[in-house]
């Protein structure tokens, strides 16, 4: 059985580059074209949900001509691949903060998002300028507010009420996540929503997670024995 929800963490582009002799934005653009294959391999595979970490909170540390590239190749893929979501029939979504975006990319994912919303086939999830802990920060305020405005006792607060208020509201949790590149570390991603998310670590770089890969992965998932936290009767 496939996972409902597919979660992945791109990591190993510059490395990838390194590895071949490549300037960095090389392996960006490898990136892209892998995400590109991915998206729609997901998509044949009927999962209904995947939720793709594009561009964390931190990567903003990153040399500044880099984050340049970074943003050019944002900008061109949801210019290039505008029509093909909607031919797809995918619904596109984007959490993180926008307020550091350049307008004119905020208006190609608002355009999107708008564009795509009645699309029923996957939902395709954009983490960009995405952490985690700004994710559960960005809940709390909410709540505050909230309950501040209705008199509201704060125990009174549920799971229910943090969840509702995260970015990825109304979006089920992650089935999966998967990582590549071999690092072992979740870095900032989705850190309320992953509690009882299988992991897979993978040791290629993005660029390489081909379709045989990744069905490898799927195929793995189905054998676990996911009982959070309860006993296995069987």
């Amino acid at each position: 059985m496939y996972p409902d929800h597919v979660a992945i963490i791109m990591d190993g582009n510059g490395r990838w580059a390194k590895n071949k002799g490549l300037p960095r934005i090389s392996g960006h653009k490898a990136g892209v074209e892998r995400l590109k294959s991915i998206v729609e391999f997901t998509t044949n595979c009927g999962i209904s949900y995947l939720t793709l970490y594009a561009f964390s909170s931190e990567n903003w540390n990153r040399p500044k001509k880099e984050i340049n590239d970074l943003m050019n190749l944002l900008s061109l893929f949801l210019t290039n691949e505008a029509k093909n979501f909607l031919k797809e029939n995918i619904r596109l979504r984007v959490i993180g903060r926008r307020d550091r975006l350049k307008k004119s990319i905020i208006k190609k994912i608002e355009e999107l998002e708008i564009n795509s919303s009645t699309n029923d086939g996957l939902n395709l999830i954009i983490a960009l300028d995405y952490g985690g802990r700004e994710d559960i920060r960005s809940a709390i305020i909410n709540i505050y507010k909230e309950f501040s405005i209705n008199n509201m006792s704060i125990e009174k607060l549920s799971l229910k009420d943090i969840e509702k208020n995260l970015m990825t509201s109304g979006i089920p949790n992650p089935d999966l996540i998967i990582r590549t590149s071999g690092e072992y570390r979740i870095s900032n991603f989705l850190l309320w929503q992953s509690a009882y998310s299988e992991y897979e670590f993978v040791k290629c770089n993005w660029p390489d997670f081909d379709n045989d890969i990744y069905l490898k992965v799927l195929k793995s998932f189905g054998t676990r024995d996911r009982r959070f936290g309860k006993l296995n009767e069987l």
